[in-house]
């Protein structure tokens, strides 16, 4: 089934859409900016991405075109647990790949990949500063 007629069918309904404040997201995996659109919707394209969050690290699960005939084969899931700059670069060209794999999604994957490694990152916590002085001597 083409590409457009997916999109068709599931633009308006489908299990994932979300419709908040006359504005559609869309909560499935493979969506990168979880917008309701067909560029990154991973129903209706063939060739998608996915870039979850992992224990240490991102998890990006590229999917090809013969998703048909053996899904199983058509995931290649790759585990980045490197430095924040080392892992846009792996995921850029992942997704690049000599402009061939899906090169319109390249800013967005990075994006995606950099807010999971700043949530993953721990925050730091401050310590308190004892209080001086003679009111500080009365409490």
């Amino acid at each position: 089934m083409s590409a457009d007629l997916v999109w068709a069918i599931v633009k308006n309904n489908n299990s994932f859409l979300v419709k908040r404040q006359n504005v559609q997201f869309s909560s499935e995996p493979s969506n990168l900016l979880n917008l309701n659109s067909f560029k990154y919707s991973g129903i209706a394209n063939y060739k998608n991405a996915a870039i979850i969050p992992a224990a240490r690290g991102v998890r990006v699960t590229l999917r090809k075109a013969n998703k048909e005939q053996s899904p199983a084969k058509s995931a290649n899931t790759v585990i980045i647990a490197k430095t924040r700059r080392q892992t846009a670069k792996s995921v850029a060209n992942l997704i690049a790949r000599g402009n061939k794999y899906r090169p319109d999604l390249r800013a967005a994957a990075l994006a995606r990949a950099s807010a999971i490694i700043s949530s993953q990152k721990p925050a730091k916590v401050q310590k308190k500063r004892e209080a001086k002085g003679v009111r500080a001597n009365k409490a």
